[in-house]
C-alpha cells in the first residue's frame, strides 16, 4: 500500500466523523471570501463515507458556500479600496480584472458560471460587490451554480455506489502521481 492510498483512507476515515461536517461549512465559506481550497475537497471524500447523507453535505457546502459569498459581496462593496492591494500581491488582480469583463458582458449569469466552474468564485464574490450588482440576483444566481456544483458531485457519488470508494482508491495513487506530474510541468514551463 503507498503513502497516497494511506492518506486517501486516513482523509476518508476523517469524513466520517462528527466534526468533519462544521469543516465542510467553514471551508465552504472561506473559499467563497479568501481560502483556495474548494469544499469538493472534503466533499467527495464525505460524501464516500457516508453516501446516504451526500445530499445533505451538499446542502451543507451550497449554504454555506453562498453565506460567505455574500460577505465576499459586502466585502467587495464596502471595502474594495483596502483589499485591492492584497488582490495585487496575491496575483489576483488579473483575476478581478477578468471578472468585470464577464460581468460586462455575461452580467449576472458570471456569477452562476463562476459558482459552477472551477474559476475562482471569491474573485467573483467580491467584484460583484465591487460593481453594485443587484444582492438578490447575486444571491439567486449563486445559489443555482454552488447548488448545481454541489449536487452533481454528490449525486456522482451516489449514483457510483458503494464501488466508487474500492474504484477511487485503486486509482488514487496514478492519479496522485499523474497530478503531481502536470502541477511540476506547469511550474517548469511557467518558469
Amino acid at each position: 500500500m503507498s503513502i497516497f492510498t494511506k492518506t486517501y483512507d486516513y482523509i476518508i476515515s476523517l469524513a466520517g466523523k462528527k466534526y468533519s461536517e462544521y469543516i465542510l461549512i467553514l471551508l465552504s465559506a472561506s473559499e467563497s471570501i479568501f481560502f483556495p481550497i474548494p469544499p469538493d475537497s472534503l466533499l467527495i471524500p464525505m460524501s464516500l463515507a457516508n453516501q446516504k447523507k451526500a445530499f445533505y453535505y451538499a446542502f451543507l457546502a451550497t449554504f454555506s458556500s453562498v453565506a460567505g459569498g455574500m460577505v465576499g459581496y459586502f466585502i467587495g462593496s464596502f471595502a474594495i479600496d483596502l483589499i485591492e492591494p492584497i488582490l495585487i500581491s496575491r496575483g489576483y488582480i488579473n483575476d478581478f480584472n477578468t471578472a468585470k469583463d464577464w460581468f460586462d458582458t455575461w452580467g449576472v449569469l458570471a456569477v452562476f458560471i463562476a459558482g459552477f466552474s472551477p474559476v475562482p468564485y471569491k474573485i467573483f464574490t467580491i467584484t460583484a460587490g465591487s460593481l453594485g450588482m443587484f444582492l438578490p440576483g447575486f444571491i439567486f444566481a449563486s445559489l443555482i451554480g454552488r447548488g448545481s456544483r454541489f449536487f452533481l458531485v454528490s449525486g456522482l457519488i451516489v449514483w457510483g455506489g458503494e464501488g466508487m470508494n474500492e474504484k477511487i482508491r485503486a486509482q488514487f495513487d496514478k492519479v496522485t502521481i499523474f497530478t503531481a506530474i502536470i502541477i511540476i510541468g506547469i511550474i517548469f514551463y511557467l518558469l
